[in-house]
């Protein structure tokens, strides 16, 4: 199985969707560019939640972050999320408010924990069941593959990126939850970060970013960024320097 798509079809969605996104064009040069990209990106409230309590999260963002989200689909060769969103959303990861073609879904659930009733284990694309666990090499419709586990007990995620290259692939989307992203933000991986923030204020709900505690403001991560009007809400494109 391998999801990479072929330079002409790059070449295609370079010259069509990507040419008429308008003012969003310049974010996604950087991430066609070079030899690959690591893109993660989160909705979140203006308080920085990105589900309520109960894990409710449809929709943060309006109609433009959707499609600004398919159109990242589109351009990358897989799509990486948690368990946790599979669990919540049951989303079916595909492009269709976007031309070009569906990534590979690849979902990471070390304990393989879900069940084979969700939609991308069920139909659509193809799926790569990421877990740490041995097992079936089936998961409903779904490849599995198995990694190690990193240091912390989470999956060894540079492992994972590096399985995925050998299969051809250069452009990875991290679509969600906020610790799946968190991770790869913490292992060094991200290369870009996008986060929509719509004008919303939820009260409590699922943080945005789980990462280690600081003391003093000066330990958090700063970073630079541009803004990009995605109206209702506002974008941030943040580049990353590797190592973190």
């Amino acid at each position: 199985m391998d999801g990479a798509s072929t330079d002409g079809e790059w070449e295609a969605l370079l010259a069509g969707d990507v040419s008429q996104a308008g003012s969003l064009a310049p974010l996604f040069g950087p991430i066609l560019a070079g030899t690959g990209c690591v893109v993660g990106r989160l909705a979140q409230s203006l308080d920085g939640r990105i589900a309520t309590g109960s894990g409710h999260s449809k929709w943060i963002g309006g109609p433009g972050d959707l499609h600004h989200t398919h159109r990242l689909r589109a351009l990358c060769d897989a799509v990486i999320v948690g368990a946790g969103t599979v669990r919540a959303d049951d989303p079916h990861l595909t492009t269709r408010l976007a031309p070009g073609p569906s990534p590979l879904r690849v979902v990471l659930d070390p304990s393989r924990r879900l069940g084979t009733d969700y939609t991308v284990f069920r139909s659509g694309p193809p799926t790569l069941l990421v877990a740490a666990t041995s097992g079936p090499e089936r998961h409903g419709t779904a490849e599995v593959t198995v990694v190690p586990r990193d240091a912390a007990g989470g999956l060894d995620l540079a492992f994972l990126l590096q399985a995925l290259r050998a299969r051809g692939m250069r452009r990875f989307f991290v679509e969600g939850g906020g610790q799946t992203v968190s991770g790869f933000l913490l292992a060094g991986l991200l290369d870009r970060l996008h986060v929509t923030v719509a004008p919303l204020i939820l009260g409590s709900g699922r943080p945005a970013f789980a990462l280690p505690e600081v003391a003093r403001i000066e330990e958090g991560l700063r970073f630079r960024w541009s803004v990009h009007d995605l109206a209702p809400d506002v974008l941030f494109d943040i580049a990353l320097e590797r190592p973190a």
